[in-house]
């Protein structure tokens, strides 16, 4: 019983770490993560360009849109996953606690 008590008691230091890790108050400051926004507008960006410019500038936004899109789908299916194990080995902790706990109640 000890030894699970120790185990339970290792494995909340590993979730606190784990949180702390990965503390998102860290992510809540968007020009910490990309820099200050310094956009042009959209009009100073268009003065003197015909339309063929401005299709092919759109065209690189797009494209430079769509590699971010792409990056963070993978980013997302990583995580999830991730997600995925953690839930597993949650659910299979679970189980042995229930079963250890079942076998201290007989004895």
């Amino acid at each position: 019983m000890n030894r699970r008590k120790d185990m339970v008691a290792n494995l909340r230091s590993k979730v606190n770490q784990m949180a702390s890790a990965f503390n998102m108050s860290n992510f809540a400051n968007r020009d910490s993560l990309l820099g200050p926004e310094s956009k042009p507008d959209a009009m100073s960006r268009t003065v003197g360009l015909d339309n063929s410019s401005l299709v092919a500038e759109q065209d690189e936004d797009l494209e430079k849109l769509e590699e971010t899109i792409v990056s963070t789908k993978h980013i997302a299916l990583a995580v999830n996953e991730e997600l995925d194990l953690q839930t597993r080995l949650i659910d299979d902790l679970d189980q042995h606690v229930d079963i250890s706990d079942s076998r201290l109640r007989v004895k």
